[in-house]
């Protein structure tokens, strides 16, 4: 095993760009960069966001409240393109002082409603509609854990897996192994849990699923990071069997075709 030896500073200080394809928008400090106005439109809810994993969770809720015939859920699209820096906008900031998409601006509150956090967007959606959230006590809370769930593990699938697999300015083993093994971890987790039921939550399908799908469902069929056959996602029987079942729904195809 080969690799470069480090020896960290006492004290670390941000002096170049790290590399790789995020390294001219990754920095140690918050805050915007630039003045720029946000677009507004006349719909409803104003969603500010990207074809990202996380961005994709809204974009089908969103579509999936619509076949629902929730028609104040209606949406304007405003694409931010956070590899030229747009999310440092100073509007963009003023919604979301963690400079990430997606955030969701709902106008029909007065003053509006600005929500940030691809989960809280959607448990937010959810509420607002009474729609994708089991109301029995029990699967309520099965469905929040595995919301929560997702919403911490997928920074070890982007940032660790994705990341250094997909991303980082050359191939390292340590991180590639540590973040590979943490991956097919949750990918185990997630296809002993579908062994015994259809979607995520007894109670059928639910923004725990839309939540899950975009990250888990979408790398198990090498639609993310071209991991596929490095992971070995086909040995996870039921996670593909649910990921394809979920891809098939008219509401997630036109989510995806919205944001990507």
């Amino acid at each position: 095993m080969s690799y470069k030896e480090y020896t960290p500073p006492k004290v670390w200080t941000w002096d170049s760009e790290s590399g790789g394809k995020w390294a001219s928008t990754n920095r140690p400090i918050a805050g915007s960069t630039h003045e720029k106005v946000l677009p507004v439109g006349d719909k409803p809810l104003q969603l500010y966001s990207l074809g990202t994993p996380n961005g994709l969770k809204i974009t089908i809720m969103l579509e999936e409240l619509l076949a629902m015939g929730k028609t104040d859920a209606a949406y304007d699209l405003h694409i931010i393109d956070i590899g030229e820096g747009e999310q440092f906008g100073s509007d963009f900031v003023k919604l979301n002082p963690n400079s990430k998409i997606p955030v969701l601006l709902d106008q029909s509150k007065s003053p509006p409603q600005s929500v940030f956090e691809s989960c809280a967007i959607l448990y937010y959606l959810a509420e607002k509609y009474a729609a994708l959230l089991p109301q029995d006590s029990v699967e309520h809370t099965q469905c929040l854990s595995w919301l929560f769930w997702q919403e911490s593990s997928a920074s070890f699938l982007g940032g660790g897996f994705g990341h250094f697999y997909s991303y980082a300015p050359y191939p390292m083993e340590y991180p590639i192994n540590r973040y590979a093994m943490e991956s097919k971890r949750q990918l185990d987790v997630l296809d002993r849990h579908l062994a015994e039921r259809e979607y995520m939550c007894n109670s059928g399908y639910s923004i725990a699923d839309i939540a899950i799908w975009p990250w888990y469902g979408r790398l198990a069929m090498g639609e993310i990071y071209d991991a596929a056959e490095f992971l070995d996602t086909a040995a996870y029987k039921h996670v593909l069997r649910w990921a394809k079942t979920i891809q098939q729904r008219d509401s997630v195809q036109k989510g995806l075709a919205t944001s990507l």
